[in-house]
């Protein structure tokens, strides 16, 4: 029996335990135990959380597994590459491990690579203070975390100290970046890599609540991004996947398109999209199997590329308020086929959302491009 060991259990990595078992995979999954949806589904479950890599290693050892995977978050990285390292399995470096999982660390090889990037500085408890060749207004993140946890746009001095300190207490290492804020509309690159060669799946549009915090509140596919701007995402993007060491796996580039239509990357994650933009939106807009293409390469197989069927659209939309319960009933009522796939909708917090983790359920539509672009701005 082939065995594939899989870095965490939750609703947005439970897509990947289904797809290796359907690959004939026995699948060994290691998460802190809260009744997650993975904790069922998986052959094998192993308690412990997915930052015990030393006890993780001990268990792969014996196990000898065919390769290790995660898709769904940045800290599961760290544990999978330090395994697959260890095992002599297909992963990317440590350096890239470490440059993928901490912003200041990927400003820093974005600068040195000549990938154009906004000014930054490190903040924590004793520098909490704009630099004097940086302008308002700033971005306020923690160094290492995701899912919009402890993002801040400040517009000025009076909110700089404020905002660090509320970076800092996300931040597992208590640091913060601050970047100069870059106007324009938000988009993200999805992409596969097999032996530091990259290829470009599919290209995201981004909504968020906007300014201060900026959470997601949805996704789109395909962007609506011309051919040859896209020629020039693509070049930008494996500019920056190269800085960073990415060689082997799904990457997830957010990055803006400037007024003048300049590219930015802003940040990358080694892993799929989160929000199902790579498990579930991916395939469904472009007929790329994703969740087999990054179990492949994590077994050492170069992935294929062959289609399930023709491009078409694909969006999700995240439930933040009684609207999008609202907007979820009417579409079941006038155009239910466009339904893809509905999570179960939690209770709306009367408080708001304050980060990705709050957000009560999601839904996703998939079909004609327009039809999914006007019923996801219901």
């Amino acid at each position: 029996m082939k065995r594939l060991a899989i870095i965490g259990a939750g609703e947005f990595q439970d897509p990947l335990i289904r797809k290796a078992k359907e690959m004939g995979y026995e699948t060994h999954v290691f998460a802190w135990k809260c009744d997650a949806p993975g904790e069922k589904t998986a052959d094998f479950f192993y308690p412990v959380s997915i930052v015990e890599k030393v006890q993780i290693l001990e268990v792969c050892r014996a196990m000898q597994p065919e390769g290790i995977v995660s898709i769904a978050s940045d800290l599961a990285t760290l544990t999978v590459n330090y395994i697959a390292e260890e095992l002599g399995l297909a992963c990317n470096s440590r350096q890239c491990t470490l440059h993928t999982t901490n912003k200041f660390l990927m400003r820093e090889a974005f600068l040195a690579a000549g990938v154009p990037t906004p000014r930054f500085f490190l903040a924590d408890a004793y520098r909490k203070t704009l630099p004097k060749e940086m302008r308002y207004p700033v971005i306020v993140k923690p160094t290492d975390r995701s899912g919009s946890r402890g993002i801040m746009r400040v517009e000025s001095e009076a909110g700089l100290a404020g905002a660090v300190d509320t970076a800092m207490a996300y931040s597992f290492e208590q640091k913060a970046i601050v970047e100069e804020f870059i106007e324009g509309e938000e988009y993200s690159c999805e992409c596969i890599s097999f032996g530091g060669r990259h290829t470009m799946l599919a290209l995201t549009q981004k909504f968020t609540t906007g300014v201060p915090h900026y959470i997601e509140t949805g996704h789109m596919q395909p962007a609506d991004i011309a051919q040859e701007k896209s020629d020039e995402i693509r070049a930008a993007v494996f500019c920056a996947l190269d800085a960073l060491g990415i060689e082997a796996g799904a990457s997830h580039t957010e990055f803006k398109l400037t007024p003048e239509g300049e590219v930015r990357v802003i940040e990358i994650g080694a892993r799929m999209g989160g929000d199902c933009i790579g498990s579930h939106l991916v395939p469904l807009s472009t007929g790329y199997d994703f969740l087999k293409m990054v179990i492949d390469v994590a077994c050492g197989k170069e992935p294929g590329c062959a289609k399930t069927h023709e491009n078409s659209a694909a969006g999700i939309r995240f439930v933040f308020s009684q609207a999008d319960i609202d907007a979820l009933e009417q579409i079941r009522r006038i155009a239910p086929g466009i339904i893809a796939e509905e999570s179960p909708v939690g209770k709306v917090d009367p408080a708001g959302v304050v980060d990705s983790s709050t957000r009560a359920g999601y839904y996703i539509l998939t079909g004609e491009r327009e039809k999914v672009s006007d019923f996801l701005c219901l």
